[in-house]
């Protein structure tokens, strides 16, 4: 992907990420995607942008739940790599590990399986909206408890303000847009 089509990509997934205010919650701005997803053309274009945001070779694209799913499995298949789901606890049918965050409205848990990779792996991770960097953080330490190595974290944007580049900035972060 050139340059020119990074900035097109970026505006046409820009033109349509839409803000709902207090969900889930009061007080919190959620960056809606699904209308990006809808699109044929924004949807392919994030997802190629997401597949080529760090070169080099890819063994896995682990994807955090929910909207990373749906960016993830495509990077995956064009990566030609493995897909690792993390989710939330209780979701996962096999032995998992752990780890525990924070995130904007409060802390949760995510899960990986246990055997999901092993030491030496590259691992890309994708996940949709970066915000206080916490799930993306925990991911980034499942991966590593695994003894594999991160490659980088792969967006769509940042929620402004909220401190997520800055605890991601060791790990290598890229997002198709700058923070909103």
């Amino acid at each position: 992907m050139s340059r020119e089509d990074d900035g097109n990509a970026a505006a046409l997934v820009a033109s349509l990420v839409r803000d709902i205010p207090d969900f889930p919650q009061p007080g919190v701005v959620f960056k809606d995607i699904t209308p990006v997803l809808g699109d044929a053309r924004a949807f392919a274009a994030a997802v190629a942008w997401l597949a080529v945001a760090f070169p080099g070779p890819v063994d896995k694209v682990v994807a955090i739940e929910a909207r990373g799913f749906i960016l993830g499995a495509p990077v995956a298949y064009v990566r030609r790599a493995g897909l690792v789901p993390v989710r939330k606890v209780g979701k996962l049918p096999a032995a998992t590990v752990s780890q525990g965050y924070t995130l904007e409205y409060g802390e949760s848990t995510l899960e990986m399986h246990a055997d999901a990779l092993a030491p030496g792996d590259r691992v890309l991770v994708i996940d949709d909206v970066v915000a206080t960097g916490g799930t993306a953080l925990a991911t980034v330490e499942l991966v590593r408890r695994a003894g594999a190595d991160v490659v980088g974290i792969a967006g769509l944007l940042e929620v402004a303000g909220l401190g997520g580049r800055r605890i991601l900035q060791d790990v290598g972060l890229r997002l198709l847009l700058p923070a909103s």
